[in-house]
């Protein structure tokens, strides 16, 4: 019987790739995670960053995380397809405990992700008139 548990992965993709091959390959994983029985609760686009080291002869990436719900098989599944797939440099895919999750939920609020947040900014942002 697999459980279902919290993950979150993050992968750098190569600089090379056009916006529209880094939206496919996002997509790309996405979708294999999807097929594999996965819930995707939070996702974030970090853009094109500045390496720590070069890696690859590269010195910059496109960071991508991803925060899950799956059966404890998905992520050999994951890091099989990230081995094979060229276009990434890096990843890492981590299970998340009772305190990561609880701070995830936290920043969401905290960067405007969540309900709450999004409901005080609309009344927030309405004009008063005087």
């Amino acid at each position: 019987m697999n459980k279902s548990k919290q993950y979150e992965t993050i992968f750098i993709l190569t600089p090379v790739l056009s916006e529209e091959q880094t939206k496919e390959a996002v997509d790309f994983y996405r979708k294999t995670l999807k097929e594999h029985g996965a819930k995707i609760t939070n996702e974030e686009h970090w853009g094109l960053k500045k390496l720590a080291y070069p890696i690859q002869k590269k010195s910059t990436g496109f960071y991508h995380v991803m925060q899950f719900e799956g059966p404890g098989t998905i992520v050999k599944e994951l890091d099989i397809t990230y081995f094979r797939d060229e276009r990434v440099l890096r990843y890492l895919t981590v299970s998340l405990d009772k305190h990561a999750i609880t701070y995830l939920e936290k920043r969401k609020t905290r960067f405007g992700k969540g309900k709450d947040t999004d409901q005080k900014k609309s009344k927030a942002a309405e004009p008063t008139l005087n």
